[in-house]
């Protein structure tokens, strides 16, 4: 749904048939996950049977049963949305003890035809709970699309990163991470980075990887290029071999292949191909 996914605003690949227009896709599916959500120190939703909703252009969102959430800490309000895809929303603010966030939850009583299969079901704002858990683990970011993959691949190709015509790093001994939908990345050591790296306060979260540091890079006639590598000092295990190798900006560098100047692609977000 994101990135140059299937059903993403700008798919990669193609189709034997038509498909909806990009962006327009809703595909709702029953997780086998148990998920909780928990505001204020309690659970307010625990949920054995949730729903997972893939939107074309958007990350997932979990949708649950009404009756999988706690009626008594749901206030209704007057606020009211409309969204293209699926109708008018109406919304519900979470009262918690002195815990309060307005409008962090959403339904949508009379859904347009083509998405009648959210009646009944209720979403809560993500990144407005305070914790989310899939089983026993906490989940970060967003929910975790069970169709994203990630390949850690060790390569022995030449990468070679510059920025005007300035050596930046250069390897023979990366890391390749292949991700669903975004630019291959290549995690290079350390000791193959020769850019004067400059800490930087930024910290991003991914899902599927963990919390990223960044360095800025200072070059050679003194101009500081932000946030332009980044790294993960404890990275899920899945992607373990990550672990503090050092990442640059394929969107914003000049990066050679085997001697092949790689084409810069487009950045799926501001700031989080990561």
């Amino acid at each position: 749904m994101t990135g140059t996914g299937t059903l993403s605003r700008n798919p990669a690949g193609s189709f034997n048939f038509e498909p909806p227009a990009p962006g327009r896709a809703l595909y709702l599916e029953p997780s086998p996950k148990r998920v909780r959500v928990i505001v204020g120190g309690e659970t307010i939703v625990d949920s054995r049977r949730p729903f997972l909703l893939q939107e074309g252009g958007a990350q997932p969102t979990y949708y649950f049963a009404l009756d999988d959430a706690r009626a008594d800490v749901l206030e209704p309000t007057d606020h009211h949305t409309h969204c293209p895809k699926k109708g008018d929303a109406s919304y519900y603010t979470i009262r918690v003890g002195e815990r309060l966030v307005e409008n962090g939850a959403w339904y949508y009583p009379d859904p347009l035809p083509e998405a009648a299969f959210l009646t009944g079901l209720v979403a809560f704002y993500f990144d407005r709970m305070d914790t989310w858990l899939e089983e026993d683990e906490e989940i970060v970011g967003h929910p975790r699309d069970p169709y994203h993959r990630l390949d850690v691949i060790p390569t022995s190709r030449h990468i070679r990163i510059s920025r005007d015509g300035e050596l930046l790093a250069a390897s023979r001994g990366a890391i390749a991470l292949f991700e669903s939908n975004l630019p291959a990345r290549w995690y290079l050591p350390a000791d193959d980075v020769v850019a004067a790296l400059e800490p930087s306060s930024t910290h991003t979260i991914c899902p599927y990887k963990g919390e990223a540091s960044y360095w800025s890079v200072r070059l050679s006639d003194g101009s500081v290029v932000k946030d332009v590598v980044w790294f993960y000092p404890a990275p899920r295990a899945e992607v373990g071999a990550i672990r503090d190798r050092l990442c640059f900006f394929n969107e914003r560098l000049d990066v050679e292949l085997d001697g092949e100047l790689q084409e810069r692609p487009a950045s799926p977000w501001a700031r989080a191909g990561r």
